[in-house]
């Protein structure tokens, strides 16, 4: 037997399986947690000015000559993907076994889990809207304007790099780009705040012991994700900063 068709064997097992699902929207969740905290680190680097967030940018894209960004993005990519395929897939399954008791069951439940699969597919379509915008830089002159070219001297050197600062700034002082961006944040991080207590109870870290901790570490870190991510837009909109 090749380990081709060994690999896919044990990955049809492991997805006709519950519990299967169950660890795959943990681990996934786990990355794209994970992941969040690290993409808010870098776009606060926007208050520190055009020179901090640019080199911020200039390195992440010239990561391993260039191929170390697109290795993220592809294990980013897969990541969303298998999270919210798993997702729908254990939801519909959970409907179908618990039909019978679904008025019961939806009294029992709270707000954020019931919403949970719909505020998935919204934040999914949030971020290919996001890439579009600023990864792909479709519909906008973010790839051939001046305005988004900055020169700068490194090693001795005369460098053109993308303004990604000035992309930012000018992406987000259009007001329907940034109501998009908050009601997909506000659903993420609703998401998120159950997401994770669900990724710890499914990774066997959740006891009556720890269960309120995780609670609140859970809301907390939801709340911090919210409020770091928002306060871009709306500063922006506010300060009209860079404009």
């Amino acid at each position: 037997m090749s380990s081709t068709a060994s690999c896919s064997q044990i990955i049809d097992r492991v997805w006709r399986s519950t519990i299967g699902r169950k660890y795959l929207v943990a681990v996934t969740g786990v990355i794209l947690t994970l992941f969040l905290a690290g993409h808010l680190t870098g776009n606060l680097l926007v208050y520190a000015g055009p020179e901090a967030f640019n080199d911020y940018a200039y390195f992440l894209h010239d990561m391993l000559h260039g191929a170390g960004i697109w290795i993220f993005r592809i294990v980013m990519l897969a990541a969303i993907v298998i999270h919210i395929a798993a997702t729908v897939s254990l939801t519909r399954q959970n409907r179908a076994a618990r039909q019978q008791y679904e008025f019961k069951s939806t009294i029992q439940a709270k707000k954020s889990s019931l919403i949970m699969v719909w505020t998935g597919l919204t934040i999914l379509a949030f971020v290919i809207y996001h890439l579009l915008h600023f990864t792909v830089r479709w519909g906008n002159e973010y790839n051939t304007a001046d305005r988004y070219k900055e020169v700068v001297v490194r090693g001795g050197e005369e460098i053109t790099r993308h303004n990604a600062w000035q992309m930012v700034i000018d992406g987000f002082n259009w007001w329907p780009a940034t109501l998009f961006y908050l009601i997909a944040i506000t659903l993420l991080c609703s998401h998120l705040s159950h997401g994770v207590q669900s990724m710890f109870q499914t990774l066997g870290l959740r006891s009556r012991k720890t269960a309120k901790p995780l609670d609140v570490l859970s809301v907390g870190y939801a709340a911090l994700i919210w409020i770091g991510f928002v306060s871009i837009p709306v500063a922006i909109q506010i300060f009209k900063f860079g404009s």
